[in-house]
């Protein structure tokens, strides 16, 4: 992993990124070739450059949009024949567009489909030698883990939900007096002196310090042998941050949170994220405005032909200041007789325009304008109802932090965790807020806002 502004991004989605790019720079490229190796070629060496770095600068967009360079993608998400399918699909409707508004870079039909055709076979090799080479034992990184208990247990466990796997635990170093939770068969027994030799045997690369009770059996003379001989000591907190990238609750005190870097707020950052605020807003409403047009339309049918179209609802904002979230009204107007309530799957008090456009998140359109009115980010927390967030701050610690920024229109819980639908949901989502509170930067804003397409095509958090 390395860190791009504050960041973190698998180094080995980074190289397929950067291969596959030049593989559809190819694909034009050798697309122009094949298409005039029998005619005059018209096409001159610098137009073809350009054809091919604009065809490759939107595929390789459209495939990062669909999350086919996302580590955190889980087993169970990544499908990858229709994720390329979408990518291609969509990246042929933004070359479409681009040609429409600059017609002097327009490319012949017979050109396009010769390079999507190459693309895809370049994509699919350069695939199946990045999952084989990828994941070879010599490419990954050697973790040590001193401790043997609950959390050392569940630090082995999370690479299992990984396409690629970037690390291969070598052992669990058992201290004296603990109470042990991991695979015998990766045990170590060990004193709070050898640990330098037992890495070292080992070839680790990493110690990772996950013990249940810090206080008694940290063994601060070995672990500091380890960090003066070269070896990277890290603990839980950023050992999460970095794999899964959240700030985990469970391993989360205050000193940490005091001492660590990041959660830097004001200043240019503040003023360079309210013009990023703007204009993606305003992007997002000129490409939105006839799909809300027709959504507002379709409501007023249904209803008919009464009651709102548009839902306001009171939100938690920044500093705990609250104001009205809009939304297209996607449920009965009596939905909440009975007082705030979770939204279910299959929720009887949902229309039928209301699940579809809850489906494709038509119904957050709105909130472009709360945007405009400074109320919200185009990336950050979603806004909760007061109701709940009262009792969140009571029982869940740090909720609160979450609001030190805007709330947004998307943000890296709903890009990395489904819909929430009780307590247990919260808990997860907020350790996702806090890395984006923790780790803000425009960077990782237009790294959110891409995969949001995948967000939206795939359904994931709807409900």
């Amino acid at each position: 992993m390395i860190r791009i502004f504050r960041h973190y991004i698998s180094r080995a989605y980074l190289s397929l990124l950067i291969i596959e790019s030049l593989v559809f720079f190819a694909a034009m490229y050798f697309g122009i070739g094949i298409r005039f190796l029998a005619g005059p070629d018209w096409y001159s060496v610098e137009e073809s450059l350009i054809s091919s770095a604009i065809f490759a600068a939107t595929m390789t967009l459209s495939c990062s949009a669909m999350g086919l360079y996302r580590r955190s993608l889980s087993l169970q998400d990544y499908n990858l024949l229709a994720r390329t399918s979408a990518s291609f699909v969509l990246a042929l409707l933004a070359l479409i567009v681009i040609y429409y508004f600059i017609p002097t870079l327009l490319i012949g039909r017979s050109v396009l489909a010769i390079a999507m055709v190459l693309a895809l076979v370049g994509m699919v090799v350069t695939r199946e030698f990045f999952y084989k080479f990828a994941n070879l034992e010599k490419f990954k990184k050697r973790m040590l883990v001193i401790g043997s208990g609950i959390k050392a247990s569940k630090l082995g466990e999370i690479n299992n939900s990984f396409i690629h796997k970037g690390f291969v635990v070598v052992g669990f170093v058992s201290l004296p007096g603990e109470d042990v939770q991991v695979d015998s068969q990766q045990l170590i027994y060990s004193d709070s002196v050898n640990i330098r030799a037992i890495a070292e045997n080992l070839r680790a690369d990493e110690l990772v310090v996950a013990l249940d009770d810090n206080r008694r059996f940290m063994p601060l003379k070995g672990l500091l042998d380890c960090k003066m001989s070269g070896l990277r000591v890290i603990d839980m907190v950023n050992f999460y941050e970095r794999e899964q990238g959240i700030i985990s609750l469970e391993n989360t005190y205050p000193g940490w949170l005091i001492f660590c870097d990041g959660f830097t707020q004001g200043g240019f950052r503040a003023l360079e994220k309210r013009l990023f605020d703007l204009f993606a807003s305003t992007l997002l409403l000129l490409v939105t405005w006839p799909a809300m047009l027709i959504t507002a339309l379709a409501i007023y049918l249904e209803s008919g032909c009464a009651g709102p179209i548009l839902y306001r609802q009171v939100r938690v904002g920044e500093d705990n200041k609250n104001f009205e979230v809009l939304k297209f009204r996607s449920m009965r107007t009596d939905a909440e007789k009975d007082g705030a309530q979770w939204a279910q799957a299959q929720d009887s008090r949902v229309t039928r325009v209301g699940a579809f456009i809850r489906k494709c998140r038509i119904d957050e359109l709105p909130q472009i304008f709360n945007v405009f009115n400074g109320q919200m980010s185009f990336v950050g927390p979603r806004p909760e109802r007061p109701e709940f967030v009262y009792g969140f701050e009571e029982r869940i610690p740090y909720y609160r932090e979450r609001h030190r920024v805007k709330p947004g229109i998307t943000g890296w819980a709903q890009l990395c965790y489904p819909y929430g639908a009780n307590e247990n949901d919260t808990i997860q989502k907020l350790q996702y807020d806090l890395y984006y509170v923790k780790n803000y930067s425009l960077f990782l804003d237009l790294s959110i806002m891409f995969n949001t397409v995948e967000v939206v095509l795939w359904g994931k958090g709807a409900r």
